[in-house]
């Protein structure tokens, strides 16, 4: 098919040109006045003036240009959209043939969708988080409803924005490993769109932002709480803690806006510490290198007074080409899990995924208690979500549901030596034992805090290093269980629990890992 013919006019308002690779394109905000143009024939018409976009040091810009399934594509307009929770862009891509498409980022990750139609499309207020609805022809579970406004547009557009419009959007996803949006701007007529994850290394991109790094390595912030200087390293990081207090910084407004924060205790060192890198398999098997850019601790809530809050640790691990994916160290041991696009089949107490049935191993509520480095999705105070745990033989599965979202991840057990070796750190003790995470392991557990227990009774001068020595050797010294022992003993270190609890949150993905008790 030919290539689409492009058009140009003045722009109303301010007479500069404005530019249309589309003849089926309907709309364009001018680049020197901010104009909200609609093309009537062989003229436009000002319809509304688009309010400023804010710095997000995305890599992507208008005039990027790259292939999809074989067909070259150029990045010809933008939508920002804003939440209670911060904002996202959506790309429009045109492409030579002429059919339009919007990149947008999903968990981390990006997506190519697809404008599509729908007949039946269920009214706004029907729609329940993690309700089944079938679209098209096809089974699709409710992710996330967030209510957002149009903020800001750039470019050319396949139909006019509704700037200034508050409606609900509706992310849906599949267990074809796709994402369906729907968009109620027009409520008689939702706008649906269908798309599957796709890496930014496979569009062949070019023109770029040539100066995305240069800009990002001077995006330099003043911490809110002490003034130290905050350095995101990522183009797309939402929240970031300060090295010095380690406050929690929203930055998700970008450059120039009010630093929302919030203060929690210092914390202790990871075990595999911050910019650490280290080379891991994909499920593939092709080894990827890998860099810590995220760490949180998180724990259960027991749901009885009688009953123990369990600990466990997430890094979140980023590659330049595959995304993020996040690195679990649990009570049974390690998992390399990375965010789904699609959804998984549930049937009771099993889900499918992808030809494999996965079995419930555990459902409960998780907090989280510490955070240090930077992350892609807001991190918010007091936040708590609910998570259930499948397993597959090596395989884990895991969805966690918070008030407005539904993310599942997924991805196998590691071995702790390929971990250690693959970031140069010392083997823990607790990664060596057979069986660890069983029933056996818990009692043995439990039994070993018990003789602690009495020995503290018979034997009050044990100093408390020694009283806490299986917790160090189990665990490692920098560990929750281990610092909690000190502390319940007086051994003077800090665990930090006076944080509160985070959660993910942000739309197209809450960011966790999964809770794998």
């Amino acid at each position: 098919m030919a290539t689409q013919r492009r058009w140009q006019a003045a722009c109303p308002n301010c007479g500069a040109p404005v530019e249309f690779a589309s003849a089926a394109s309907a709309s364009a905000v001018c680049s020197f006045c901010r104009s909200t143009l609609l093309r009537e024939g062989e003229a436009l018409r000002k319809i509304g003036t688009s309010a400023e976009l804010f710095e997000d040091y995305s890599p992507l810009q208008l005039g990027a240009a790259g292939r999809y399934a074989g067909e070259p594509f150029t990045i010809v307009g933008r939508l920002q959209l804003a939440y209670a929770e911060g904002s996202w862009n959506e790309w429009h891509a045109l492409f030579d043939a002429g059919k339009s498409a919007w990149l947008s980022e999903d968990n981390g990750k990006f997506v190519i969708s697809f404008d599509a139609d729908l007949s039946g499309a269920p009214p706004a207020h029907a729609l329940a988080l993690g309700q089944q609805q079938l679209l098209a022809g096809q089974a699709f579970s409710v992710a996330a409803l967030t209510q957002v406004t149009l903020a800001a547009a750039q470019g050319e557009l396949p139909r006019p924005p509704a700037l200034g419009k508050q409606f609900l959007v509706a992310e849906l996803r599949s267990t074809q490993d796709e994402v369906g949006s729907l968009e109620y701007s027009n409520p008689d007529k939702p706008q649906w769109s269908v798309g599957r994850s796709v890496r930014l290394a496979d569009l062949a991109l070019t023109g770029l932002r040539e100066d995305s790094s240069k800009t990002l390595g001077s995006r330099s912030l003043p911490c809110p709480n002490c003034g130290a200087a905050l350095e995101p390293k990522l183009e797309n990081s939402k929240s970031i803690t300060c090295p010095q207090c380690q406050c929690v910084v929203d930055i998700s407004g970008g450059a120039g806006a009010d630093l929302a924060h919030y203060t929690q205790a210092i914390g202790v060192p990871p075990l595999i510490p911050l910019g650490k890198q280290g080379s891991l398999p994909l499920p593939d098997g092709t080894a990827v290198p890998w860099q810590v850019v995220g760490y949180q601790e998180r724990a259960d809530i027991p749901e009885s007074a009688e009953d123990e809050e369990s600990h466990w640790r997430e890094y979140l691990l980023f590659n330049k080409t595959e995304g993020f994916a996040f690195l679990v160290d649990a009570e049974d041991g390690w998992s390399l899990v990375r965010p789904l696009t699609g959804a998984p089949a549930t049937s009771g107490d099993r889900v499918q995924w992808q030809g494999k049935t996965y079995a419930l191993k555990y459902r409960y509520s998780a907090r989280t208690v510490h955070v240090q480095g930077e992350f892609y999705w807001q991190l918010k105070k007091d936040d708590v979500v609910k998570v259930a745990d499948y397993t597959s033989g090596n395989e884990l599965l895991s969805r966690e549901a918070a008030d407005a979202e539904v993310t599942w991840s997924q991805g196998p057990r590691i071995d702790a030596a390929t971990v250690m070796h693959a970031f140069g750190i010392a083997l823990p003790v607790r990664d060596a034992r057979p069986g660890s995470g069983s029933s056996m392991v818990r009692a043995v557990m439990v039994f070993a805090v018990l003789l602690i227990l009495i020995a503290l009774l018979t034997r009050g001068c044990t100093s408390n290093s020694n009283d806490c020595a299986s917790y160090a050797q189990a665990y490692g010294e920098n560990s929750a269980e281990y610092v909690q022992c000190l502390n319940s003993h007086g051994g003077g270190r800090i665990y930090p629990s006076g944080g509160g609890s985070w959660g993910g949150g942000s739309f197209g993905g809450s960011g966790s890992g999964g809770g794998h008790k």
